[in-house]
């Protein structure tokens, strides 16, 4: 196959989802100029080994791309924010939380954009990233896992632990519940 037809099966591919790649590395970075270098160097990764490509879930290998290509770019531009979190993947996931506190309940709600914004912008890198790849993005448990490259059980306990903070950071005086007092 010709570099010019590679090119062109790059564009036609690739390029619908260069929307979900800046959402991803915008997220991470919390800067539009950063994402946008980012996503431009997830991209020449992404030409670079698009011939060896196979298969039909090309979106979820790009955002692969971008999540290691971010990763290493905060490792190098931010390393203070490569703070360790505490995952408490051993433990059982919590009872889900009541419909209306759920996020997508809380985003229909009428608050102010730039306050769901700065609560999700708060979160750290790696459940704020989980969030967005399921909650913005809507990519499947399985997908999120490959593309973090973690198991399929941690993916599912990090968003049940960014949802609760994210409902913590919009409701900063609500009272605790009962499963969450000490």
């Amino acid at each position: 196959m010709s570099d010019e037809t590679e090119l062109e099966r790059f564009s036609a591919v690739v390029l619908p989802h260069l929307d979900a790649a800046y959402n991803v590395a915008r997220w991470l970075t919390r800067n539009d100029q950063d994402a946008q270098d980012v996503v431009q160097e997830a991209l020449l990764r992404a030409l670079r080994y698009f011939a060896s490509f196979r298969g039909d879930q090309v979106r979820p290998w790009l955002l692969q791309i971008v999540h290691h290509t971010t990763w290493s770019w905060l490792q190098k531009n931010r390393p203070t924010e490569q703070v360790p979190w505490h995952d408490e993947d051993d433990e059982p996931a919590q009872a889900q939380a009541p419909e209306e506190l759920q996020p997508p309940a809380l985003l229909a709600r009428k608050m102010d954009r730039e306050q769901i914004n700065r609560a999700l912008a708060s979160l750290p890198a790696a459940y704020r990233e989980v969030l967005v790849l399921r909650e913005l993005e809507d990519l499947a448990y399985k997908d999120i896992a490959r593309i973090a490259d973690i198991p399929v059980g941690t993916v599912m306990s990090r968003l049940a632990r960014a949802r609760r903070l994210l409902r913590e950071a919009l409701a900063p005086h609500a009272p605790l519940s009962s499963t969450e007092a000490p």
